[in-house]
Formats: C-alpha cells, sequence, structure tokens
C-alpha cells in the first residue's frame, strides 16, 4: 500500500512541473506589446520533476499573410523614403506579414486605376484614399468601428478627423496625416523694417494693415505671397457658421455676405501679392514664382501647409512661425487611408493600416528615422503627451503648438476627399453660364477671375449657390444609408 502510495506521488509531480513549464511559453511578438501575464510560481525541483520531458508547448505562429498595399507616397525602391522603412519596420516587427505594393501606374489617374482593380476582384487590401465618397458610395470599404472602439490611441485623434471619415455612424478610413494649414511668417523681416510681426491669434485687420506695411516692391519684398487662398478663409472669420470657401456642413454659402465679401477682399490684396506684379516688377525679385519667395526672404507671409515645416526646419536661415488664418485658427489638411472590404485577412489589414496612420509607436519610429535624416517628422496623428512632446524636440514653435491646441476648432480643406459631390459644386460643374467669349464656363473659373473684375460677382452669387447645392443634395441621396 505504501509503494502505491509514493508511485501515485511521483506521478503527481511529473504533471505538476509539466503543467507549470508549459505555462511559461513566449508570445509571438506584434507591433504593439502584448498585455501583461503573472509568472508561474516556482517550485524546488525534485528527484521526480528531473525526469519531466524537456520540450516546451509553445503558442501557435500566426499564419502567413500577404496584405497588397497603395500609396501614392513610396516613392522608389532606390530612394527608400522614410515610408518604405517604415513599411519595412512593421514587417520586422511582425515576420509573418509580407507587404505586397500595387502597382497604381497608369493612365486614367488615382481612382480610374482603384476602380480598374475593382471591376477584377482585385482591390488593394489598404490603400491611400482620394474620394472617399466614391468609394463609399461603390461600396468597397471595410468598416473599422469595431476596431477603433478599442483602440486607445484612437481617443487621441482629433474628433474633427474622426468625423470627417465617418458616414451614417460608421468609421471607413483612417487619419493617415493631418497638416495645418495657414500663414506662415518671416520675423525677421517685419522686424528689419520695424514693424510687428503677425503672431497667431492677430486679428483680421491687423494681419492686413502689417502686410500692406512691408510691402516694398521696389526692394524686392511682398506682404503676401498670393491672392487666392484669401477666398478660402476670409468668409469663416466674417460668419462664424461658415467653414472652408463657405461650406457650413451642409452647403456652400457662394450668395452669402462673408463669401461676396471675400471675393471683395481678394481684389482688394492684389497689389500686395505676386499676381499683383508687372513683368516689370518681378525683375526686382530673386524668385521665379511665388512658391520661391518664403525662403528667399522675399514675403512677409507665406499661405502653406505643415507638410513644408521639415523643409523650413532644413533650410529657413530666418526666425519663422505660424500664424494660421487671422483670428486665431487654422485650416487641416487631412490624408486618408482606408481598408477595403473584400481584405482576406481584415483584423492584419487593420493592424497594418493602424500602424501607417495613427500609431504612436509608428510615430515615434517615423520621428527616429527623420532624425537620422536631419529633417523633422509630421505632425503626430494621435495626439498624446508622450507624441506631442517629441514633436516639439523638432519643431519648437509657438504658433505651431497654439494651433494643435485648437486642432477641433479647424476648417477641414480637405473637402474634396470627404464630401460627396464638392469636386463639382467647386470646380468641375458647369452651371451654364457664359462670360464674354468664354462659354459654358466651369465653377473654378467663376471663383478664379471674379477677384480679377472680369464680371461682377453679385450677379452671378445666386445662381452659383443654388447650382451648387443642388450638386451636393444629389451627390449625398446617393450613398447608401
Amino acid at each position: 500500500m505504501k509503494t502505491l502510495t509514493r508511485l501515485f506521488n511521483a506521478v503527481f509531480v511529473v504533471v505538476l512541473a509539466f503543467g507549470l513549464v508549459a505555462c511559461g511559453s513566449t508570445a509571438t511578438p506584434t507591433s504593439t506589446p502584448p498585455p501583461a501575464t503573472t509568472e508561474a510560481p516556482t517550485q524546488k525541483p525534485t528527484e521526480a520533476a528531473t525526469e519531466a520531458p524537456t520540450e516546451t508547448p509553445t503558442e501557435a505562429a500566426p499564419q502567413p499573410v500577404t496584405l497588397r498595399y497603395a500609396n501614392w507616397n513610396l516613392g522608389t525602391e532606390e530612394e527608400n523614403n522614410i515610408q518604405r522603412q517604415l513599411i519595412k519596420a512593421y514587417t520586422d516587427a511582425n515576420p509573418h506579414v509580407t507587404i505586397e505594393i500595387v502597382d497604381m501606374s497608369g493612365e486614367g489617374g488615382w481612382d480610374a486605376i482603384l476602380t480598374g482593380y475593382a471591376a477584377k476582384g482585385q482591390l488593394p487590401d489598404v490603400f491611400m484614399a482620394n474620394n472617399m465618397p466614391l468609394y463609399v458610395k461603390n461600396g468597397w470599404l471595410a468598416d473599422l468601428t469595431p476596431f477603433v472602439s478599442q483602440d486607445p490611441a484612437w481617443t487621441n485623434v482629433p474628433q474633427v478627423l474622426k468625423d470627417a471619415f465617418t458616414y451614417s455612424g460608421k468609421v471607413l478610413g483612417l487619419p493617415a496625416a493631418q497638416f495645418i494649414m495657414g500663414y506662415f511668417v518671416n520675423k525677421d523681416l517685419f522686424a528689419a523694417a520695424n514693424l510687428d510681426a503677425p503672431e497667431y491669434g492677430v486679428s483680421v485687420e491687423d494681419f492686413f494693415a502689417a502686410t500692406t506695411a512691408l510691402n516694398n516692391v521696389e526692394q524686392g519684398v511682398l506682404g503676401l505671397d498670393e491672392m487666392e487662398f484669401i477666398v478660402g478663409w476670409y468668409p469663416s472669420t466674417q460668419d462664424s457658421r461658415l467653414k472652408w470657401f463657405s461650406f457650413d456642413g451642409t452647403n456652400m454659402n457662394y450668395n452669402s455676405a462673408a463669401f461676396k465679401a471675400a471675393i471683395a477682399k481678394t481684389a482688394e490684396m492684389k497689389p500686395y501679392t505676386w499676381q499683383g506684379l508687372t513683368d516689370e516688377q518681378k525683375k526686382n525679385f530673386k524668385s521665379q514664382g511665388p512658391w520661391e519667395l518664403f525662403l528667399n526672404q522675399e514675403v512677409g507671409v507665406r499661405w502653406d501647409g505643415g507638410w513644408s515645416m521639415p523643409g523650413y526646419v532644413q533650410n529657413a536661415t530666418f526666425d519663422w512661425d505660424f500664424v494660421g488664418i487671422p483670428g486665431g485658427n487654422q485650416a487641416l489638411v487631412a490624408d486618408v487611408m482606408a481598408v477595403s472590404k473584400t481584405a482576406a485577412n481584415l483584423e492584419e489589414a487593420y493592424k497594418f493600416a493602424r500602424w501607417m496612420t495613427f500609431s504612436p509607436e509608428a510615430y515615434a519610429k517615423e520621428a527616429e528615422l527623420a532624425k537620422a535624416m536631419g529633417s523633422a517628422p509630421k505632425m503626430p496623428v494621435s495626439v498624446d503627451a508622450a507624441s506631442l512632446e517629441l514633436y516639439k524636440t523638432f519643431v519648437n514653435k509657438p504658433g505651431v503648438f497654439k494651433a494643435m491646441d485648437n486642432l477641433e476648432n479647424s476648417l477641414i480643406e480637405s473637402l474634396a476627399k470627404i464630401v460627396p459631390g464638392y469636386i463639382n459644386a467647386r470646380w468641375e460643374g458647369k452651371p451654364g453660364i457664359d462670360i464674354g467669349e468664354d462659354k459654358d464656363v466651369n465653377m473654378w473659373y467663376m471663383f478664379n477671375f471674379a477677384p480679377e473684375g472680369r464680371f461682377k460677382y453679385e450677379d452671378y452669387a445666386p445662381k452659383l449657390e443654388e447650382f451648387a447645392n443642388k450638386i451636393l443634395a444629389d451627390a449625398r441621396a446617393e450613398l447608401p444609408k
């Protein structure tokens, strides 16, 4: 009986030891750290335990997956830019994932090529989105709401960006980048002219007073670089209901007093911009076009986007800052990435798309790569404290961070990517108008030439507004509910 008891105890110890060894298996690395686990308690080895099997069971390795990816920012293999290096960092951390770059060359443009792939049942699993309404209408996009709702980093994405890519309550796109847009100022030029440089929050009146005072064509200095952007932001400063280019969230307000005032202000400021120079006056400038004025120190303020800040960090030899939109705001340009509904492994597609868009871990890697290149990363999309502090080590400009504190009030400029019908309501649509010898002109023509006095804008404003808003309403009606 005692012999049987000793045998039973020995077998029990062996089984217990085997179970404890199995609890210590190692998880396969992923791009985000796995949740912490509690270590199994240790036990003093016994003679019986040393006789237990030594092979340790492991968790099943993730199944190999290939994701087809399309983006216009990848450059060439030889260039090996930051975007390609981020892909490599992801596959290094997730060796079961292979990223296949989809060939997007060809005629017809981005959306035509995507349409061709979709027709063949070969839509990329993850792709940069140029026209969200088209993709929503065609039913191409996966609903990412279940994924982002469980993602802590999503809570730090500005709501204005979340709303931009949400259709009928479903998150159908991930913000891949956000760029503040507005005026950048050369503070040294204003100081040299004994003038106060405009700062973020400057009033509309003081902004224009400062830029016109600085203007000195004979000495090769302009107040503003270009005139055309005024009509985009000015209406919002005259009517708080209006956002970019008079859009109020539903309609265009082309017949509003605020938009008419924007047309008039644009015309008024022409003499202080590159468009107002004669060919003879242009000889006073080193620059061959308005895009060169700022870094050549030949303009007080330049309208530009945050994508230019790495270049300013690298190349500006003067004190510069971000002014944004007079009155204390900024426009916001957003890139968006989508996941195809036909992706074979939706979870893996989301994880990769997350890495290439709003992942704080990926942002830290991007900053590391940018530093090695002597440049600066773009602004973080998920604006947590760590990412914000990291960004400040590259771009330490007061106006930039005042704008980042105010992102929720931004005017989304990227309306063509997200608003159904906007492209026709703003540029391509033809409202049935002849201007002199120019027959059946489009909307771009009307807004581009109105400040030049080619016609009286007020005469056409009601028709333009009615035409645009019918386009928007019809396009909204075509989207699935």
